[in-house]
């Protein structure tokens, strides 16, 4: 403790004879009348030494500022530091980084550096010899094509029609859009048949240009593709799109031909497409089906959860399933006598009128009631229940007799159709059957026409089409089905 004293300027006189014994030239000049100087460095080593002293002996050392810390710009690291930190931010962010000095400037030409942009934003595994031999960098794909076109990437639907599906790609060192049509056969387990409808890449000039790919000769032609929020619209002077009919106005694949500035154009609008995410509790994944429009063709229609309620949307389907109003089965027995199944099917459809309309809810309920919470999740029980013979009710006609022999559950459905014919809006509602046979199949009878459709899934895997987020999924399935 005395040799803390000692340090510390306190203690006994012997400590303070031990101290004068012990002053250091500064001290001693201050001692005899002149200024006392003392380096800082001294100050540092006195004040560390007083406080190890302390420290081992118990003492309380007495209170010293820390030493300022060292100032490290981010300009003082090294080059190969500052392209590792540079390649891992977004390339968004990089132009505004590019601003701040001469220095990161030059870095981020460095094309390692947008090498790893490009491939973990939008997937490319081009080689550098790749590019070297077409004379262009990563720099110049990331800025002049791939970032001005990104809004563009994921599905699409035509406008108005779900029967055909565009799915806009990075491929290689060019942006390519498929047109993904169901096949010719009324097989809902049939493969969908793609073709490649256009391509954006860069010319020799380092310019981006839209080509069409489509047509009778498919020979490539200039595009004129304008994005939007949500959307966007292709235009090309060749109008022999359609092998069939080119003459047509608006055919099933929903062209338009335009008439602009004398010029007459092939007008193709498309809106975003999602495909629905997927919660612990769905009944069955949930995604895109195909089914028999008619007799000749499939269309495609989407399957979604929603808590108590699922939703099946398409062209000229968009109807509501109640996963809260399960139909026994006993043990397929139902489906024999079509009476039966459509008086059970009537009360449960007077029941839930009538609490629509004791709680109040009309329009507004159908709008949202199928986004209510979750409910008790009915995945694992689908997958427990045991299948049961399923045969068509007699009297109820189908366009697909291929279908499933076995079921697993059933459950009250609705189709609520909304008309405006000459000003005025009438809702009606067709009650239903929906059927599921399996992961991969369902089905829905409509009680009044007496028909019904046999639902298959698209196997196909789609790229960019996770919805940012739930709400955007929502949005997006109410433009769908706000649609004429």
């Amino acid at each position: 403790m005395e040799e803390c004293a000692c340090l510390c300027g306190v203690g006994s006189a012997r400590g303070r004879r031990c101290r004068q014994k012990r002053q250091r030239p500064a001290e001693k000049a201050a001692v005899e009348g002149k200024p006392a100087t003392l380096a800082p460095a001294e100050k540092h080593v006195e004040a560390d030494a007083a406080a190890r002293c302390c420290a081992e002996r118990g003492g309380i050392p007495s209170p010293m500022p820390p030493p300022p810390p060292q100032r490290c710009s981010l300009q003082d690291l090294p080059v190969e530091m500052l392209v590792e930190i540079f390649a891992s931010l977004p390339g968004t962010d990089l132009p505004s980084l590019a601003q701040v000095c001469t220095k990161f400037h030059h870095i981020l030409h460095i094309d390692s550096i947008w090498r790893q942009r490009c491939r973990e934003e939008f997937g490319v595994r081009e080689n550098l010899q790749n590019l070297e031999m077409i004379g262009m960098s990563y720099r110049e794909v990331y800025a002049k094509l791939f970032h001005p076109y990104r809004h563009i990437l994921g599905l699409w639907q035509l406008d108005n029609d779900y029967g055909t599906v565009l799915n806009v790609v990075v491929d290689g060192l060019c942006i390519t859009g498929w047109a993904y049509r169901p096949s010719l056969n009324t097989d809902v387990d049939g493969p969908i048949h793609f073709k490649l409808s256009f391509r954006i890449r860069l010319t020799k000039r380092k310019s981006a240009t839209v080509e069409c790919m489509e047509g009778r000769i498919s020979r490539p032609h200039h595009r004129h593709v304008q994005i939007g929020k949500d959307r966007f619209t292709t235009q090309c002077k060749m109008t022999d799109h359609r092998k069939d009919s080119p003459m047509r106005l608006r055919g099933e694949w929903g062209r338009v031909l335009v008439q602009e500035d004398g010029q007459q154009y092939d007008c193709l609008t498309y809106r975003r497409l999602y495909l629905p995410p997927r919660r612990p509790d769905d009944l069955i994944r949930p995604g895109l089906f195909q089914y028999n429009y008619d007799a000749l063709s499939l269309k495609i229609a989407m399957l979604s959860f929603h808590g108590k309620y699922a939703r099946v949307t398409g062209t000229d389907k968009a109807f509501e399933i109640h996963l809260m109003r399960r139909i026994q089965l006993r043990d397929g027995e139902i489906f024999r006598n079509f009476q039966e199944l459509s008086r059970v099917v009537q009360e449960i459809d007077k029941q839930v009128i009538r609490e629509q309309q004791q709680e109040n809810r009309t329009e507004e309920s159908e709008g949202h009631g199928w986004q209510s919470p979750a409910q008790p999740s009915l995945g694992a029980a689908a997958l427990e229940e045991q299948p049961v013979p399923f045969v068509l009710p007699v009297g109820v006609r189908s366009g697909d007799q291929n279908y499933p022999r076995t079921c697993r559950m059933c459950f009250y459905g609705v189709d609520t159709l909304t008309v405006t014919l000459s000003g005025f809006t009438f809702t009606r509602r067709f009650p239903g059957v929906f059927i599921l046979f399996d992961e991969n199949h369902f089905g829905f009878i409509w009680l009044e026409v007496k028909y019904f459709f046999l639902f298959g899934r698209v196997q196909h895997t789609f790229q960019n089409v996770e919805a940012p987020s739930p709400q955007a999924f929502l949005e997006m399935l109410k433009n769908i089905q706000s649609m004429p």
